[in-house]
């Protein structure tokens, strides 16, 4: 039998007391002689012999009532027979997963409230230790401190989901640093309680517990129930126009092992409802949906796309902003002009001048400022004969930063200038047919394939079949290479898409075969040339990105006109946010802080944030939480057992649904407690000592 607080033996002394009482206090008896004392003497020989049994019992009550009301205090008990133990001896951090996971429930109660539950009966425990650490997912200020049973016991009761998942390994670091400052090289035990995800729990193989540490393991069993959330939003095309329709597709993804069928998803602009859609999806399956709507106006628009999918319910909601009708910028470099009565200059112009969606500006190739690049969508480079030097570099960083280029040659193109300039784009084995003084033939424009999606809303549906009068045009020069878009009946290439991957985004090249002269055919005067251009310049319009994930280690927003001095702030209701920032061209790159890194009270949560700077709103994004805990995969018990099968002071219990999981914790590792018995007992001697007193006469 062993204590587990030795040192209330000390009140055993108190035993002296009842014992010098009964010593040092005899009364003396007095001697009166009768004349017939026979009698007399056979009752007092009685009364003394009695009296003398009844004092010793007495005493033997009280000394016995003591030694057990000391043996209580000290809470004796039979070690258990499990090496490993626990100790209600120096520090114990208590951790309770309280991530957005724990939503799940099990018979009506979610994961949570049972986690939590069981952690105050376990504090019955620990009544009287003073060094309790209870640690959560939020990482407070408040959890830096050790305290009493009774103030976890109240922290318990205040915990919330919080949407801020914490690897173990993260876990473990934070315990330990804790307990280090506590009780530096002393023997602490530390429990777990978690559903123990796999998206978040990180990778087990790294956590390795120190020896001075005992850690007890407790999973709730979780079960990969249904549940949907929303993997990604886009929209169909690049950009979108006020009063017309518009479509948006939505992948939705079910993370469990039921199925979902004719889940309702409703698209919300502005919080109005404007489209809803039904989806079914089987266990592990994805299916995408698409929600038709318009909007009235110019500009940002808020959007939310919801559901009802329970028991959780924290990813039943997803954020993103759609911008109506972003101008499409389009600049103009020209060099060589043909006749003024053939107006070749003036077909750009005319075509990007009848739309109010496109901002055209137009200057020669040898007078502008590279600078206006940063706000440009499409470059159209027309007649330009030789390319070289800064007008180079500046278009190559232009279209490998994402921006589009489309090139109309000139009547003698350089192949010394533009062959090396359109290999670093990825168009090789450049080869000109032209040659100076000499009359192009003109060859018939082939029929498009009307199912490239480039010609998508090209053509009317009732003419989809019908041939069509295609223009002529000289080519003069051919190349091998890029998605053809538009060809000649010769076979040889007259108009190609070639994308560029740059370092942080995907570039286009657009390269025609001839120039738009009337010597060399009517393309630029053919009904077919504004469609085309039109699209060009659609497709050049980066994609929107309709939202953004706090998970992102770098968020990468566009911004015009950028100052390298610029300071970017991020504002959310009355939360405003700094995050470490830098400029790439006309990209801004974001480092989004993480919970743990913000002040205390801050936190961040999903919705629509200004992009602000000097006091002025540049951008509205959206913000969502990231997927991770929406994945329902889970490590069972046997799985954790095997990850720390090599560290033999972690003990993992089979599950925290056990209805005496708090009693088996304490015979397996603490051992059969005894207090009880022995409270009992002294107040059973106590009884008898009063029913001594009070029965036992003589």
């Amino acid at each position: 039998m062993n204590f587990l607080y030795p040192s209330f033996l000390f009140g055993l002394l108190a035993v002296s007391v009842p014992i010098a009482i009964h010593l040092f206090n005899f009364r003396r008896t007095r001697r009166v002689f009768f004349t017939n004392v026979a009698l007399l003497r056979t009752v007092q020989t009685e009364t003394k012999s009695f009296r003398r049994l009844k004092h010793w019992l007495i005493l033997a009550c009280r000394c016995l009532f003591l030694a057990f009301l000391v043996l209580a205090f000290a809470q004796p008990f039979i070690p258990s027979k499990n090496k490993l133990g626990l100790s209600r001896q120096g520090v114990t951090s208590l951790y309770v997963d309280n991530s957005f996971s724990m939503q799940n429930e099990r018979n009506t109660k979610r994961y949570l409230d049972i986690a939590t539950s069981k952690l105050d009966e376990l504090l019955t425990l620990f009544r009287n230790a003073t060094s309790l650490q209870l640690l959560t997912n939020d990482f407070s200020a408040a959890e830096q401190q050790a305290g009493t049973a009774e103030s976890v016991r109240d922290r318990v009761t205040s915990i919330r989901f919080a949407h801020t998942p914490r690897t173990l390994e993260t876990v473990y670091r934070r315990q330990r640093n804790l307990l280090s400052s506590l009780n530096p090289g002393g023997h602490n035990q530390l429990f777990w309680f978690s559903d123990f995800q796999k998206s978040t729990a990180g990778d087990l193989s790294r956590l390795k517990i120190d020896t001075t540490n005992r850690l007890f393991i407790v999973p709730l069993d979780a079960q990969a129930t249904k549940n949907v959330y929303v993997d990604s939003v886009w929209l169909t095309t690049p950009f979108i126009r006020e009063m017309q329709n518009n479509s948006l597709n939505v992948k939705l993804n079910n993370a469990g092992r039921e199925n979902v069928k004719n889940l309702p998803v409703r698209l919300y602009l502005d919080d109005t409802q404007t489209s809803t859609a039904s989806a079914t999806l089987g266990p592990d399956g994805s299916v995408t949906v698409s929600l038709n709507f318009n909007v009235t106006s110019k500009g940002y628009h808020r959007g939310r796309i919801v559901f009802e999918d329970y028991p959780i319910t924290f990813d039943n909601q997803y954020f993103f902003v759609i911008e109506a009708s972003p101008a499409v910028r389009v600049l103009h470099l020209y060099d060589q002009k043909s006749a003024p009565t053939a107006r070749t200059a003036d077909y750009i112009n005319t075509v990007y001048a009848n739309d109010s969606l496109f901002v055209r500006r137009s200057f020669s190739s040898q007078n502008f400022d590279v600078g206006q690049l940063k706000e440009t969508d499409l470059v159209v480079l027309e007649g330009v004969a030789d390319i070289s030097g800064t007008l180079r570099t500046e278009l190559e960083r232009f279209v490998q930063q994402g921006g589009s280029l489309a090139i109309i040659p000139p009547a003698n193109p350089n192949s010394n200038s533009y062959g090396p300039f359109l290999r670093t784009l990825g168009i090789g084995n450049l080869q000109v047919t032209a040659s100076s003084g000499s009359v192009p033939t003109q060859l018939p424009v082939a029929d498009p394939d009307r199912r490239n999606p480039f010609f998508r809303d090209v053509f009317q549906q009732s003419y989809q079949s019908e041939p069509l009068n295609m223009p002529t045009a000289a080519p003069v020069w051919r190349w091998s290479a890029g998605e053809r878009l538009l060809s000649l009946r010769d076979g040889s290439p007259l108009l190609t898409q070639s994308k560029v991957i740059g370092g942080t985004a995907q570039g286009n090249v657009y390269l025609l075969a001839s120039p738009l002269a009337s010597a060399y055919g009517n393309l630029a005067e053919h009904a077919l040339f504004v469609p085309v251009m039109y699209k060009i310049a659609a497709q050049s319009v980066r994609a929107q990105r309709t939202a953004y994930s706090f998970d992102d280690d770098l968020v990468t927003i566009p911004v015009s006109n950028p100052s390298e001095r610029a300071i970017y702030k991020l504002k959310h209701d009355k939360l405003e946010i700094i995050p470490v920032q830098r400029i790439v061209g006309n990209q801004l790159l974001l480092e989004m802080p993480k919970s743990n890194e913000l002040a205390a009270g801050q936190e961040v949560e999903a919705g629509y944030y200004e992009l602000r700077l000097n006091d002025r709103t540049e951008r509205l994004l959206a913000f969502n939480h990231g997927n991770q805990e929406s994945a329902m995969n889970f490590y069972s018990a046997d799985e954790l057992r095997k990850a720390f099968s090599n560290q033999p002071n972690v003990e993992v219990f089979d599950s925290i649904q056990d209805g005496d999981f708090v009693q088996v914790l304490e015979q397996e590792n603490l051992g059969k407690s005894l207090w009880k018995y022995f409270l009992l007992a002294a107040l059973a001697f106590m009884l008898l000592e009063v029913g001594l007193v009070r029965f036992m006469k003589g």
